[in-house]
């Protein structure tokens, strides 16, 4: 698997959301609706999900812990760019 786009599609300030992303997947699948959200002491990826029966499930999710971590570790990295850049007063193409 090789994630070959991200796209921060929303930022909140003041909240535990932080932001909306969606990212590509080997240039031809896309997964739309990932959350990045402020947890206890660090931020984490959470994955599209829908409410079935009061119960919230993943509609897609990474099947191995490493698989996770790399998703995890590209999408963070991609939003600490994006807030590094807009709060130095930047602008990213397309954004």
């Amino acid at each position: 698997m090789r994630i070959t786009d991200v796209k921060i599609r929303r930022t909140f300030a003041d909240s535990s959301l932080k932001a909306i992303v969606s990212i590509t997947i080997d240039d031809c699948f896309a997964v739309h609706d990932i959350r990045i959200i402020q947890g206890h002491g660090r931020l984490f990826a959470a994955m599209p999900s829908r409410k079935d029966n009061d119960v919230y499930r993943d509609i897609v999710h990474p099947i191995t812990a490493a698989a996770r971590q790399k998703l995890e570790d590209i999408v963070l990295t991609a939003y600490m760019a994006h807030i590094d850049i807009m709060e130095n007063g930047g602008e990213i193409n397309g954004y």
